[in-house]
C-alpha cells in the first residue's frame, strides 16, 4: 500500500501484504484462488514436460529404427496424419486448434533433427537418449 491507503500496482505486479488481506479479505480470497490455480498450472507443467520426455524417448527408437533401416528422418503420410488427429483432439478438448499446430509442429521438427543426428551417427542415439 502507498501512503494513501491505495493498493501499489505496478504494470506486472499487484502485491497483497498481511495488512492489506486483512482490510480487504475479497482481495485476499482473489490472491488465494489464484495462488491454488497456479499451483495447478504447475503440476500439469510438470506432467507435460515429463511426458515431453517420454515421448522424445520414444522418437528417438524411431530414429534409430528408421537410421538402421536406411529411412529418411521425414514421414510425410504420417504427419499429415498428426494434423488431422491432433486438430481433432483439440476441437474435442476446447483448445484452440492453431495451439495444437503449434505444438505438432515443435515435436515434429525436434524429432526430425534428432532422427537426423541419429541417422549421421550410423543409428547411435548417443546423448540424445541419456535418460532413456
Amino acid at each position: 500500500m502507498n501512503e494513501t491507503g491505495e493498493y501499489e500496482k505496478r504494470e506486472s505486479e499487484t502485491v497483497i501484504d498481511s495488512a492489506a488481506a486483512k482490510a480487504h479479505p475479497e482481495i485476499a480470497e482473489t490472491v488465494a484462488k489464484i495462488k491454488a490455480l497456479r499451483q495447478s498450472i504447475d503440476n500439469v507443467d510438470t506432467a507435460i514436460v515429463s511426458l515431453l520426455a517420454e515421448r522424445f524417448k520414444y522418437t528417438s527408437q524411431v530414429g534409430v529404427l528408421k537410421a538402421r533401416a536406411g529411412f529418411a528422418p521425414a514421414d510425410y503420410k504420417r504427419e499429415d496424419y498428426q494434423i488431422a488427429r491432433l486438430h481433432r483432439i483439440a476441437v474435442e478438448a476446447g483448445l484452440d486448434p492453431d495451439i495444437a499446430e503449434m505444438y505438432r509442429e515443435f515435436v515434429v521438427t525436434e524429432a526430425k533433427k534428432r532422427h537426423q543426428r541419429i541417422a549421421d551417427a550410423g543409428g547411435d542415439p548417443g546423448v540424445l537418449d541419456v535418460f532413456a
